[in-house]
């Protein structure tokens, strides 16, 4: 029997090599390898998927004048054939109502065909989304030159000096997201023992601090935006109240592997998602549908309309981020006893984070 268990090398028996191996230090850091491998495999794949080679799926245009004609429907058709995608049709009867259309976010572009479709007027929105813009802006007058059509462009809503590509939104989001959770995380190591209702207020604290930086040092310091200052202050705070919660809620769900289903969440689906790098028509069309129901395309859409449409506010995007928060408090609150921290716990017991 002695003989039996070991190997024929004379040392312990496999199962109990295993057994030794899961039961040290050596095991976690395995895991933790393969998890991190895997996560950058994923981190680039959906950045490259969402961003790489942008692609026109569908694209709302307002069209006043003449688009009912020959001329009107032989342009819009190789339009389209041109993007290799379907141009949304939106009639309006004159250019100012058109142009409110672009104000409500509802078309990305203005065409108005004259002269039976012989010369065209294309107003594109660089503010409503600068990829879309430029896709627009490029392939329009290719293909009225191919028809004869004499096209003219022209950027009604550009984009703000210091931002000519667009991309300062998406980034002040991003750290809005990123901060959030690493702060909460931070708060589960270094701060365990704080009571569900102290979680939460340091939540509200480091969310309020650091939107205000961010909104400050993108603004006042670098002049890179001209932010309607109090209103940008309180998405990007209530994006890192909704991005630290959000990490609260998972910690409390699954414990120390609570960063998995948040950064997949916020980082591999939401950011690239958001419409904040690339605009939702150029998504591919899961994402362009799925990213506006997450945080950080609450944080883009509700930040990208504050600073380029004022007056034209909508309710959805903070409806969004309110819901998330909403959501995450609850469950945090519902099953706050199996939340790692708080001072009836050791803290030298189980890990969070």
């Amino acid at each position: 029997m002695a003989h039996m268990s070991q190997d024929a090398d004379g040392g312990p028996p496999a199962n109990g090599r295993w057994s030794a191996f899961r039961q040290s230090p050596f095991w976690p850091a395995t895991v933790l390898v393969l998890i991190l491998a895997a996560a950058a495999g994923l981190f680039a794949g959906s950045y490259t998927y969402s961003m790489a080679n942008p692609t026109p799926r569908l694209i709302p245009t307002a069209v006043v004048g003449s688009y009912e004609k020959a001329g009107g429907r032989a342009y819009l058709s190789g339009l389209e054939k041109a993007l290799d995608t379907s141009v949304k049709v939106h009639p309006y009867e004159t250019r100012a109502a058109a142009h409110e259309a672009i104000e409500q976010q509802e078309v990305f572009a203005v065409f108005e065909l004259r002269d039976d479709g012989r010369s065209a007027v294309l107003d594109v929105s660089g503010a409503s989304g600068s990829s879309v813009a430029q896709l627009l802006s490029r392939t329009a007058p290719a293909v009225g030159k191919k028809l004869g059509i004499h096209v003219t462009v022209r950027d009604v809503n550009p984009l703000q000096e210091g931002d000519p590509r667009g991309l300062a939104i998406f980034y002040i989001s991003l750290a809005a997201v990123i901060i959030g959770f690493v702060g909460a995380i931070q708060l589960s190591v270094h701060a365990r023992t704080l009571t569900p209702v102290e979680r939460i207020l340091f939540t509200v604290a480091y969310a309020l601090l650091g939107g205000f930086a961010i909104a400050a040092t993108v603004d006042w310091l670098l002049g890179a935006l001209d932010l309607p200052f109090a209103q940008s202050w309180l998405i990007l705070a209530l994006t890192m109240f909704v991005s630290g919660m959000v990490f609260t809620m998972f910690n409390t769900m699954f414990g120390r592997w609570a960063m998995l289903p948040t950064w997949g969440l916020m980082v591999i689906i939401g950011n690239p998602s958001s419409g904040g790098a690339v605009s939702w028509p150029l998504l591919p069309s899961p994402l362009g549908t799925i990213g506006r129901w997450l945080p950080p395309g609450g944080s883009v859409n509700a930040q990208h309309t504050a600073v380029y449409f004022q007056g034209h506010q909508h309710a959805f995007p903070y409806l969004v981020l309110g819901g998330w928060a909403l959501l995450s408090c609850t469950v945090f609150w519902v099953w706050r006893h199996r939340h790692p921290g708080g001072r009836d716990k050791d803290p030298t017991g189980a890990e969070d984070g």
